[in-house]
């Protein structure tokens, strides 16, 4: 009886403490200005969870250019513990507890990037889509929450999100203790010609022969592709104005090694000269799928788009090796991937600012855990390692851009990774 008293007195305790806990955070969260929140569904482990919309200035000099809403997830564990923001680089649709956030046990900010779903103003003006007003979104989150959580903050995203903490930490240095970007591209210029040296390189040369082969087998047998591209594009509801349907199969075939690399496409799928046309478009729609060049991917991409060709350069596709094979694209130059919406014309601007920003990282980068894929396409424009830097790097060998993540350490670098958090953030892990 004894037992059961005791346990009961401590599951009544937990109780209350939750409770608590909930009470006290929404009153905190009523008392911050210009935010609104409702309560969602809680993560397991978790003690409550948010969506919040936080009130931003379209131009954060200027008060009087108007205010857009911008959306955040807030899932709460504790007062005490640590916070990890994550700054998407797109739209973040529902909430999910980022590995980073069940490693240090920590309270997760997830912000949807502005100009992206439904962190938009009414009507965007491009003007204001650029990393300082970026990065300034995510520092007055920041200070917001800042109010509320007390304890070591850390900063993570992946691919373009990734991108986003690196700028993030460039912009405001002192918001954050620890950055931790996944898989994260920084440019050096419009059209970065790192990309095409790792096409060079990546693999064996069989595997790039095999490759290159398949593009050129393609391209020949395009009066038999295109139909089964257009069944199957009408299959999927896509639609081709911004760019044709030819045009749009071209890029696919363009777009191949790219995305055979980024995503860990396997060369022993790659089919032979001898297979079919069904199974060779089959492949191509696997591997870089012709919809992606469609108007319904242009434009929930656009202000993707518009910031690569802009601020944050970009790839292009070299098209030397298919001269003559080329029939709807321009034939005297690499396409550019940067799409920008509807085709409006885009000064690049950010050669100065790409180029402080790697010199800062080289220099001044502190307290980074930067890790990449090896097979992936966008391991070509990784930050690079410095010494003169207490940062880490790990580069995971055979990974590529969906699975270089933590849990798939080897035991070596989940202890360096480990010792590395304990060191800068005072805190152990399981």
């Amino acid at each position: 009886m004894k037992i059961y008293n005791l346990v009961f007195a401590f599951c009544l305790a937990f109780f209350n403490q939750v409770v608590a806990q909930h009470s006290d955070l929404e009153t905190q969260l009523f008392d911050l200005p210009d935010v609104s929140f409702e309560k969602i569904d809680t993560p397991e482990g978790y003690q409550s969870a948010y969506v919040l919309k936080v009130k931003q200035p379209i131009d954060h000099s200027d008060a009087s250019k108007g205010y857009f809403q911008q959306k955040v997830y807030l899932s709460h564990l504790s007062f005490d513990a640590p916070s990890v923001i994550i700054t998407q680089g797109y739209t973040k649709a529902k909430n999910s507890i980022f590995e980073l956030s069940d490693i240090l046990k920590a309270n997760q900010i997830d912000v949807e990037h502005r100009y992206f779903g439904d962190s938009s103003p009414e009507n965007i003006d491009y003007d204001y889509l650029n990393l300082k007003q970026a990065t300034a979104d995510l520092h007055h989150i920041r200070e917001l929450l800042g109010e509320i959580y007390k304890g070591k903050w850390v900063s993570t995203g992946v691919s373009k999100g990734g991108a986003t903490t690196i700028f993030y930490r460039y912009f405001y240095p002192n918001d954050v203790t620890v950055s931790v970007p996944y898989v994260a591209p920084i440019n050096n210029s419009f059209e970065d010609e790192r990309i095409y040296k790792f096409f060079d390189t990546i693999g064996t040369a069989k595997c790039r022969n095999k490759i290159e082969n398949f593009q050129k087998d393609i391209l020949k047998h395009r009066k038999e592709v295109l139909p089964l591209l257009e069944f199957y594009s009408l299959g999927q509801n896509a639609h081709y104005t911004y760019v044709n349907d030819e045009q749009a199969f071209e890029l696919s075939v363009l777009e191949y090694p790219f995305s055979f690399w980024q995503w860990g496409s396997d060369c022993d799928d790659i089919p032979s000269k001898n297979a079919s046309i069904e199974d060779k478009v089959k492949h191509l729609i696997k591997v870089a799928d012709v919809t992606f060049f469609s108007d319904e991917i242009m434009k929930k991409y656009a202000s993707h788009y518009y910031q690569s060709a802009e601020e944050f350069g970009y790839y292009g596709y070299e098209i030397e090796d298919f001269k003559g094979m080329l029939k709807a694209l321009p034939k005297d130059k690499n396409t550019h991937a940067a799409f920008t919406p509807d085709h409006m014309k885009v000064d690049f601007k950010g050669g100065e600012l790409l180029t402080d920003i790697g010199e800062w990282l080289e220099t001044e980068g502190n307290h980074f855990i930067y890790i990449y894929g090896g097979n992936d396409t966008w391991s070509a424009t990784a930050v690079p390692k410095s010494d003169a830097v207490d940062s880490q790097w790990f580069v995971l060998k055979g990974k590529h851009h969906g699975n270089a993540r933590i849990k798939n350490f080897t035991a070596s670098e989940r202890e360096r990774f480990n010792k590395t958090i304990k060191d800068w953030l005072g805190i152990s892990l399981n």
